[in-house]
């Protein structure tokens, strides 16, 4: 019974333990004012837990594979320059943007291998992060990497509406492994994908993906961009 309940209970992520612990402690007070009390709190605590869950994930690993770098559902797919600050030009990639609601795991992995050879934060607004404008206006924390073969990518964590804190381990001259744990982002959001021009995306848009196990596009493939219905 114990082996069935610690295999389901996904661990938390270090960032959501001191909420955790101060839902712990209100709980326990709470139960000490009333019981109805007390076990509001239980469940306030469970949902707190629930938020920061930090599942492992089976990354597929071959050279050329983009994966989602979060948890959620493929918003939009469209050419865009990426973020200024990264110094990658102004020539337009392929961006893939997938938005994260308040129930989805909000820990963020890298798409791919390679080395972050930048990373910039930037402060801003905090629009619905289901905008497109809010690759623009929000605040964002964008990571540089630089793969094997010299190609770069970029990935951009971005705040939404009741987001109010990016968290980001990654920084300059770090390895990066496609499906490793590099940040997270508190409550709704959305992490950009940017690609080489010409990827064709593997994923369509209003498609749900899993962070460190979907495949958003095939650097190394020569699949054609996918069609999607709803069925």
């Amino acid at each position: 019974m114990l082996k069935t309940i610690t295999s389901t209970l996904a661990p938390v992520h270090r960032a959501g333990w001191p909420f955790l612990a101060i839902g712990v402690a209100l709980t326990l007070g709470g139960f000490l004012v009333a019981d109805s009390l007390g076990w509001v709190l239980v469940v306030l605590t469970g949902w707190i837990a629930y938020f920061f869950r930090d599942p492992d994930r089976v990354t597929p690993t071959r050279p050329g594979l983009v994966v989602s770098p979060a948890d959620g559902r493929v918003q939009l797919i469209m050419e865009a320059a990426p973020p200024p600050e990264l110094a990658m030009g102004d020539e337009p990639m392929t961006r893939i943007s997938v938005f994260l609601n308040v129930f989805d795991v909000h820990v963020n992995r890298f798409p791919v291998d390679g080395r972050v050879c930048a990373a910039h934060y930037r402060p801003g607004k905090f629009l619905n992060a289901s905008l497109d404008k809010a690759s623009v206006d929000n605040e964002r924390m964008s990571l540089g990497i630089e793969m094997a073969d010299g190609r770069r990518v970029a990935c951009v964590q971005i705040a939404g509406l009741v987001a109010r804190r990016i968290i980001c381990d990654a920084v300059p001259g770090a390895e990066a492994r496609a499906g490793a744990r590099y940040g997270l982002i508190r409550f709704g959001s959305r992490v950009d994908v940017y690609l080489p021009l010409g990827t064709a995306p593997l994923v369509v848009v209003g498609q749900r993906v899993i962070g460190g196990e979907s495949v958003l596009a095939d650097l190394a493939g020569g699949e054609p961009a996918r069609s999607g219905e709803i069925r």
